[in-house]
Parts: C-alpha cells; sequence; structure tokens
C-alpha cells in the first residue's frame, strides 16, 4: 500500500541550493584569514550566490487539452542520429548535471592534501553513492599506486607471517556487501552552533557503496592467527602519513571485516583506496584504511597517533574519550534541505537518510512542525545493516513557516537525540560523533536554513 498524492493539490517545486559558491582562489583566501573572518566569508558568499540563482524551467503538471509545446512539438533529439556507440568509452554524467560535485569546505584545513570533500547528498537518489561523489578524507594527499607492485603485509601472533599480492587476494573467495561510511568528524562544525548552510557540508562526508572483497578472518586464519592471545589488530595504510588504527578482533571474528578492492562493481577510485582498503562496517571512516599495507596481530590496543591525539571525544569535564568508532544512529532530511528553496504551496515529497553502525533502521519519524508531533516515515528497500536507508514522507506545505525534522531509532531500540539531549552528556566543544537532530527552517517566503532546536 502506497501513499497517493493528494487529489487537487498542486505540486510543490524545489530551486536547487547554490552548489559552486566557492571558487578555488576563495578557498586560498578563506585559508588565508581567522576564523570568524572565514565564518563571515562563507556567510555573505553564500548568501549572494542564494540571491542571484535563477530558477529552474518549471515542469508543472498539466492536462493533456493545454497543449505543452514540450509535447507538440518534436525536439532535435527525436529527429536524428544520436551519438555513437561507445563513443565514451568509460561513461560520464550528463552536461546538465555537471553541477553536482563534492566539493572543499574552505577554511576547514590549511592544507589541501590533509582535507576533506563532501558529497552532495541533497542531489542524490537511494542509498548508494556513485563512486566519483563519494566523499574523501585525506591526511596526506591520495595516491594512483601500481598494483602488481602494492603487497600486503600479515604478523604478529601469527604461526604464518605473509605477504600478498593483490592478484593473490583477488583469487581467493570474495564477497560483496553494502554498508555507509562516515568520518567521524561528520557534522563536526554544528557541534557549538550553525556553522555551515547546507546539507553537503553538514552531512556530507557520508557515502554508502557496494564492496567487495575478502573477509580479513579468512586470511588470518590461512596465516594461523592466535585468537586467543591476539584480541586487536593494528591496520596500516602505505600513504604518507602512515594512518594506523586498532581494531578489535570481535569486529574481525563476525566476518564483517573486509580487505576490499572492489566499489560499487569496479576497483576502487584512487581517492577511496585504490588498490586495497579496509572496510570496518558501522565503524568511523579513519579505521577503514586506504592503501591497506600491513595488517599486525596483537595482545592489545596499540594506542597509535591518530587514536591517542586525534580521533578522540572531548567531554565536559575536560577529559577525552578515546576508542569510541562506532557511528551512532542518525539521520538528515536531504530534500528539502539547507539553501534550497520551495517555490510554490502544495505537495512535496520529503525524502532523507538514516543509518547506524550498531544495526538496522528500526524506523523514522518527520516531524513538519520543529518536534511537536512526529510522523512515520516510509522505509525503501532495501534495509541492511550499517547501510544507508532511504526514508520519505509526503507533505503539503500550506506557505506557513515550519521547521522540518527527522529522528532515526535502530534495530537495539536507540533513539537519536536532540542537541539538548547530546550536548547534556557531550558538551558542546567537541568535534566527533555529532549524531543530534537536524533541522531544517522553512521560510514563509520558502526559503530552508540550517537552524538548531535544542528541545529535548
Amino acid at each position: 500500500m502506497t501513499d497517493s498524492i493528494p487529489a487537487n493539490i498542486a505540486f510543490g517545486h524545489v530551486q536547487r541550493a547554490p552548489e559552486h559558491f566557492i571558487s578555488r582562489s576563495d578557498v586560498a583566501l578563506v585559508n588565508r584569514s581567522s576564523e570568524e573572518d572565514r565564518r563571515q566569508f562563507f556567510r555573505k558568499a553564500f548568501a549572494m550566490a542564494s540571491a542571484a540563482a535563477l530558477s529552474p524551467s518549471l515542469v508543472r503538471a498539466q492536462s493533456v487539452g493545454e497543449g505543452d509545446p514540450a509535447i507538440l512539438q518534436l525536439p532535435e533529439h527525436s529527429k536524428g542520429l544520436g551519438q555513437s556507440v561507445a563513443a565514451r568509452p568509460y561513461g560520464q554524467p550528463s552536461k546538465y548535471e555537471a553541477n553536482l560535485q563534492r566539493r572543499q569546505s574552505p577554511g576547514l584545513t590549511r592544507v589541501g592534501a590533509a582535507s576533506v570533500s563532501f558529497s552532495p547528498l541533497q542531489g542524490l537518489f537511494g542509498i548508494i553513492t556513485p563512486s566519483g561523489l563519494h566523499f574523501e578524507r585525506h591526511h596526506q594527499g591520495w595516491w594512483d599506486i601500481d598494483p602488481t607492485q602494492h603487497r600486503l603485509m600479515i604478523n604478529g601472533l601469527v604461526s604464518r607471517p605473509m605477504v600478498f599480492t593483490l592478484d593473490e587476494l583477488m583469487r581467493m573467495e570474495s564477497v560483496s556487501r553494502m554498508h555507509f561510511i562516515e568520518c567521524g568528524a561528520n557534522s563536526g562544525m554544528e557541534w557549538g552552533n550553525v556553522a555551515v548552510p547546507t546539507v553537503q557540508y553538514t552531512h556530507g562526508m557520508l557515502s554508502c557503496s557496494e564492496f567487495t572483497g575478502v573477509p580479513l578472518i579468512k586470511v588470518l586464519e590461512y596465516c594461523g592467527v592466535d585468537l586467543k592471545k591476539g584480541r586487536f589488530i593494528l591496520a596500516e595504510g602505505a600513504d604518507g602519513s602512515s594512518m594506523t588504527r586498532t581494531i578489535p578482533m570481535e569486529m574481525v571474528e563476525s566476518g564483517e571485516v573486509l580487505l576490499a578492492y572492489g566499489q560499487n562493481g569496479e576497483m576502487l577510485r584512487p581517492e577511496n583506496g585504490y588498490p586495497l582498503r579496509l572496510v570496518v562496517p558501522g565503524v568511523q571512516g579513519v579505521s577503514w584504511v586506504k592503501y591497506l599495507r600491513r595488517i599486525e596481530v596483537g595482545d592489545q590496543p596499540y594506542g597509535t597517533k591518530d587514536e591517542s591525539v586525534h580521533y578522540v571525544d572531548l567531554m565536559p569535564d575536560g577529559q577525552h574519550r578515546q576508542y569510541t568508532s562506532i557511528q551512532e544512529c542518525k539521520s538528515v532530511i536531504t530534500t528539502p534541505s539547507g539553501g534550497q528553496k520551495l517555490l510554490n504551496t502544495g505537495f512535496y515529497n520529503i525524502t532523507g537518510l538514516a543509518w547506524s553502525g550498531r544495526g538496522a533502521i528500526k524506523a523514522v519519524d518527520v516531524s513538519v512542525d520543529g518536534g511537536r508531533n512526529w510522523k512515520p516515515a516510509r522505509l525503501e528497500q532495501p534495509v541492511l545493516s550499517k547501510c544507508l536507508t532511504r526514508f520519505s514522507l509526503p507533505w503539503v506545505w500550506d506557505g506557513k513557516e515550519t521547521i522540518l525534522q527527522s529522528r532515526a531509532v535502530d534495530s537495539t531500540g536507540y533513539v537519536q537525540p536532540s542537541y539538548q539531549t547530546l550536548r547534556g552528556v557531550r558538551g558542546s566543544k567537541s568535534v566527533y560523533h555529532n549524531n543530534a537532530i537536524q533541522s531544517w527552517q522553512v521560510s514563509a517566503a520558502g526559503e530552508v536554513n540550517n537552524v538548531q532546536v535544542n528541545a529535548s
């Protein structure tokens, strides 16, 4: 049973957010500025881009009798030959979609090689992120590594330390699974207050792919792993930052952790760790070590630089929590969302994404009145463990100012918290693991803005 569109209700129309409102030269300029100057520059540039944005050509539902020229007059593509087969040996997006790109946030980092690009969640459908729009987080830049020269070493508490070529790993029995990956700092700029205007920048360090590879436990067993003493692994990357992360053996024993070489039906992209990366479902992205070259089995956590000094949670009492890697239940409405504009009253399909590092999404509730009332959203299939889930809710906007929110519940019963609830435990000066409810304010003029609602 599906929800039908209300009779005699006009279709609403959404004007896209101004996606490309900061140039590369602007990024360089902002990176040389103070923090407050960067914030002001960002807000001003976005406001100017929003004011200059032209309304898209609106395609309104019409009765046949009105004589739509797009129906009555044959376009050129209906009267002649098109492009030849395989004119583009590797397919590319339409030129009309060229503005949908992953983008770097100005002022976030001083060095481009150690920075982030954000996935354009506002323009994506379903749950799979196109490989070319997958978010990036690099600590020392990305490399395109010769797969014939890449090696994976297994050592530590194993009876047979070994070195594998990529070809040897690819000849082992493989599995393919869909999982989300989220940076631990996703939404981190919003901990204290509203900082960025659109969902691309608030939640865009999030992507979801089908990954193909070999379960790590199978390779460790082949090497004679000592599972009684070896209760942790150390994963090491081959990039210049020597990224190293500790992972509990229980996660590996579950069979979920993969030595992955495939993504969305093809080899990994260089930006995503080609030719080999670790996939650790439900855990923050920094543990999904790219350019993977070594796995060491040990009897205790390793306490490396990126888990002792970085990727720790600052608590209100001044102490830091360490090894808090699980990405808790979270959701966000992607349409309507910040920077977009509702051009008229009428019917809209509220849609967004929900995910949890502890299992599957059980339910998503949506509020169209700032959290006073909640309605159950429809979960689109498939609904998988540690994977993005698409949700939607039909809504008729009456032209009045309101606030849109979503609240997810996962299979453990955990409910996504409000900012008031989360800050009551974590304070407001953290960076990582912000999974608070996101609020989008719709003004009477239809403009959608990022706001924060502190109600519990």
